[in-house]
């Protein structure tokens, strides 16, 4: 599958620009927003999208609804003007606007044909993209292949974009179409929320298959949404037993937008997507939960041993749920509390030791220099 993970060529001239090409419904519009908000979020870059599909009806309007939902400015010069014209005339833009990215949605159709990679062909030797990228939807299997095959033979891409891909027998799309292209696999899309996205790490994803967990996927998607001081408040929060339901609430938040359950269950050391297959991961019991906490007012949550018998009657009527349901939940906060003091408790015990080693062979290391 690679090795290891190829990443996107940055052109020392701006702006970098990337050709995003495939058939018909792979997600190529998607992606390059996906792309887009991810180079902005994470690498502070100034990227432009470029509506270059003139031909799929609403392929402009859904660029630009996309590039409005991330703050992406979007060009294009309507139905009527070549792709060709609109990919020079974009990347002109991005260079007067100092866009130092430039992502061109390109046509697709439902199958390869002449026209289309003419086309395509007739784009790249316009703008000399820096990379171009192939998207591929890994549930197509043997078409996946096929297609990876053509589009290279064709316009010699640079790295594939391989979507809807989990962690079980569709790791062979990615085993396949690194070996038909020789061209590396540089994304994954994982879901259709604009985060959905991830470098590709051929070890990590061997991991998967192989039932090992992604740990260093789970610890990078828990990064992007804490910061060092949340993290330290929250485990002095825990230490200290201050940790309440409005806390509790904020963290399922902090979760929901790390993606969904099963996928990050997948990641899991000794999950894997086909063992999940059977299991059933009730999402909306994390909206219960939510809907229990919010239906109770600011002071029960900050002291949950106040609910009594009628609190609850009331709580479960405005959160559509049950008295015995509140209960459980009660009962698994204050379990969750009680370990979680003590998993801190044992962590800042062995920092204090390993604090006192050190300050030890220090004064030990000054005795020897007198």
């Amino acid at each position: 599958m690679g090795g290891k993970n190829t990443k996107l060529e940055i052109s020392s001239k701006p702006p970098t620009i990337v050709m995003v090409c495939g058939l018909q419904g792979a997600g190529k519009t998607t992606h390059c927003a996906k792309l887009a908000y991810m180079y902005k979020k994470q690498q502070g870059k100034r990227p432009l999208l470029a509506a270059c599909d003139i031909y799929r009806p609403a392929a402009i309007k859904q660029l630009q609804v996309l590039g409005e939902q991330i703050d992406v400015p979007v060009f294009t010069l309507g139905s009527d003007v070549s792709p060709v014209k609109i990919a020079k005339e974009a990347v002109d833009y991005a260079i007067k606007n100092n866009n130092d990215m430039v992502f061109l949605d390109t046509a697709g159709r439902l199958h390869i044909d002449e026209e289309l990679m003419a086309e395509l062909r007739e784009i790249k030797e316009s703008v000399s993209p820096t990379e171009i990228l192939l998207v591929v939807d890994a549930m197509t299997g043997q078409d996946a292949v096929n297609v990876a095959k053509s589009f290279n033979e064709l316009l010699d891409i640079t790295g594939v974009i391989l979507t809807k891909l989990d962690g079980d027998t569709r790791g062979g799309a990615a085993l396949s179409v690194r070996h038909v292209t020789g061209k590396p696999i540089k994304f994954i899309g994982t879901g259709e929320k604009i985060d959905n996205i991830e470098p590709f790490h051929p070890d990590r994803m061997a991991q998967r298959i192989l039932g090992m967990g992604d740990v260093l996927t789970l610890i990078e998607k828990a990064q992007q949404q804490y910061d060092e001081k949340q993290a330290e408040e929250l485990e002095r929060k825990f230490r200290e037993s201050s940790f309440t339901l409005t806390d509790y609430l904020e963290q399922l938040g902090q979760i929901k937008n790390m993606g969904s359950l099963e996928s990050l269950l997948s990641m899991m050391p000794g999950m894997n997507a086909a063992q999940l297959k059977g299991a059933k991961i009730d999402e909306r019991a994390l909206a219960k939960t939510e809907a229990i906490i919010l239906s109770m007012t600011p002071y029960e949550r900050e002291h949950p041993e106040i609910i009594g018998s009628s609190r609850k009657k009331r709580i479960a009527a405005g959160s559509g749920t049950s008295v015995e349901e509140i209960n459980r939940l009660l009962k698994q906060f204050e379990q969750m509390k009680t370990m979680m003091k003590q998993m801190t408790g044992r962590q800042a015990e062995k920092f204090l030791r390993l604090t006192k080693a050190k300050n030890k062979n220090k004064n030990k290391g000054k005795k020897n220099k007198r």
